[in-house]
């Protein structure tokens, strides 16, 4: 079957950026979420984010009307008809997921596929939540999604070969490249860098450095753009403890374990960019 009509769960940061690049690859989307408010501004966002590309002459005026009158919103997957292929990028709260499958199971046409954008959570649970979970598959879109390249694809247990040879084939038309990850806790990206920040944090507390050093070391010593404190004030310091979580009660090694300094800074609402403080002050 092939997909025409997408439709994206979450008009966040995350969901608008999956919505711009199924747009800029010629699909209708419909963009959905219960608040009013948060789908105006997603739909704000999708529609500059394609002018801009617009402006840059990396979309022509063709492409750029076509985009711009494929998109559609509504603040109820149920309400929405049609649809081939889900992706849902909510928070990062299992129930809520499960509940937002079970729904989506409803509305998208049997033999359609259920796809989740989340970062940590098992794929094989989500998709117990449904009459199809052959038809369940991880998506992994990395942030900001109009400019990352890479596409997480994980199978849960049922997931059929068909399901994942038609998720591969969507990223890629959505111009992005993929890798293949086995449902364990973290998948592949998060397996690695959660740790990373959380031995970052560590460090921080212990005071092997400040802020700025540990920032400046990890740049310029190991050729990343952004140094890993930085990186977990824009990824949210909420999302790193939650992965960091993840991982320590799902594989049972202690190596995982949050460090009290970002379960300290969580408690007191320091959640990074988003909130105006994190390890920086924005």
């Amino acid at each position: 079957m092939a997909t025409e009509h997408i439709i994206v769960v979450g008009a966040g940061q995350m969901g608008s950026g999956i919505a711009q690049v199924a747009l800029q690859a010629g699909l209708r989307v419909t963009l959905v979420d219960v608040s009013k408010e948060g789908l105006a501004k997603g739909e704000e966002r999708i529609r500059a984010g394609l002018k801009k590309l617009l402006e840059k002459g990396k979309l022509d005026e063709a492409r750029f009307k076509l985009a711009d009158g494929n998109l559609a919103t509504s603040t109820s997957a149920s309400a929405v008809k049609d649809v081939d292929f889900a992706v849902e990028a909510v928070t990062e709260n299992e129930e809520l997921k499960r509940r937002i499958f079970l729904e989506l199971d409803a509305v998208v046409k049997p033999g359609g596929i259920l796809a989740t954008n989340t970062s940590s959570i098992s794929i094989t649970r989500i998709a117990a939540a449904t009459k199809r979970p052959e038809n369940v598959i991880g998506m992994h879109f990395m942030n900001p999604v109009p400019i990352m390249q890479l596409v997480e694809l994980i199978r849960g247990a049922a997931t059929s070969d068909a399901t994942y040879q038609a998720t591969r084939a969507l990223a890629e038309k959505m111009g992005k490249t993929t890798v293949v990850s086995k449902d364990f806790p973290g998948f592949i990206v998060n397996r690695i860098l959660i740790p990373m920040l959380n031995e970052a944090c560590f460090a921080l507390m212990e005071g092997v450095g400040s802020v700025e050093d540990i920032d400046t070391a990890m740049k310029l010593g190991t050729n990343q753009p952004m140094g890993p404190l930085q990186l977990a004030d824009f990824i949210g310091l909420d999302t790193v403890l939650y992965i960091a979580q993840v991982l320590h009660e799902g594989l049972g090694d202690d190596k995982y374990r949050p460090s009290p300094l970002l379960r300290q800074y969580v408690d007191a609402g320091w959640y990074g960019k988003k909130s105006g403080r994190g390890f920086y002050k924005y």
